[in-house]
């Protein structure tokens, strides 16, 4: 009898082990941290500019919200890092605020098998910025020129007080820092005296606690301190940094801003580029404070 209940139980145990469910490999795949992943969860990251990277977790948390199942990550630390996490492959989308150099979409083919794609996702006018106590109201560009490379160094020599100019730009892997450096300097190198700073809210913050200051970055970052009017040339007349401006190319140093990925962007990735061009993201390109593109 009791080898019988024996036998029963022995039988009971292994038809309990043949029926038990495996646990799937979606589910037991651990993400990078150690932790299982969310079944069906789609997850993207985006590195880069820090000029966008207010833009770009608004798009983001937008995005987010209207597709409950997607994870997206943006992070900043310039244009440069972005587009070496491109060519590494650490980031699926890069954030730029300057084109990329041939020879970094080379880099991109060589590491990574895929042409890069760009896409354009907003326009911006480089903006110039000064304190609201500062009287002046518009440079020109050899006069931006100097005032970068030093060679004009007091604000008596523009009509201001007669007080030393306090520089402010960004770090060298700043998209913006290139393409001021281009557009402005000539590819001539800035002043030692430039204090850098990473991120244009750190500039423009700068800039608005200090009288004597200068800055230059995105036009979303005007809040509390005033973009100068732009001047091709000594006899041209001043053009303020705005939509219409940048639009028609009127205002010089006004730019498009970029997307980029290593081939076609397929997935979660081609979805939230085809939102971002939709009218819905390029309202939130308004909202933000940049401008939206050209239709």
């Amino acid at each position: 009898m009791i080898s019988r209940r024996l036998a029963l139980g022995f039988l009971a145990v292994v038809a309990m082990a043949c029926t038990r469910t495996a646990p799937s490999s979606e589910g037991a795949a651990g993400s990078a941290s150690g932790s299982a992943a969310p079944v069906g969860k789609q997850t993207l990251t985006i590195k880069g500019s820090d000029t966008m990277v207010l833009l770009g977790q608004r798009w983001a948390e937008m995005y987010m919200k209207e597709h409950p199942g997607t994870s997206i990550q943006v992070t900043g630390g310039g244009s440069g890092t972005g587009i070496a996490a491109l060519i590494n492959g650490s980031t699926d989308l890069c954030n730029s605020s300057r084109p990329m150099k041939d020879k970094e979409k080379e880099e991109v083919k060589s590491k990574r098998g895929a042409a890069v794609v760009e896409t354009k996702v907003a326009l911006d006018a480089l903006a110039v910025y000064v304190a609201d106590k500062n009287p002046l109201k518009e440079l020109d560009l050899e006069q931006l020129s100097k005032i970068y490379k030093a060679e004009i160094t007091n604000w008596k020599d523009l009509g201001g007080a007669d007080h030393k100019i306090t520089l402010y730009g960004r770090e060298n892997n700043s998209g913006t820092y290139g393409y001021f450096k281009e557009h402005v300097l000539a590819n001539k190198d800035f002043a030692a005296e430039v204090q850098t700073l990473a991120g244009t809210s750190a500039v423009a913050n700068a800039v608005k606690g200090d009288e004597f200051g200068i800055g230059y970055g995105g036009i979303a970052y005007a809040a509390g301190i005033r973009p100068l009017k732009i001047k091709k040339t000594k006899d041209a007349p001043g053009v303020e940094p705005k939509l219409e401006t940048a639009k028609d190319g009127s205002y010089p140093i006004s730019r498009f801003l970029y997307v980029y990925s290593a081939g076609e962007p397929k997935g979660l990735a081609k979805d939230i580029l085809t939102w971002i061009v939709s009218d819905a993201g390029q309202k939130v390109v308004s909202d933000v404070g940049y401008f939206p593109l050209p239709k």
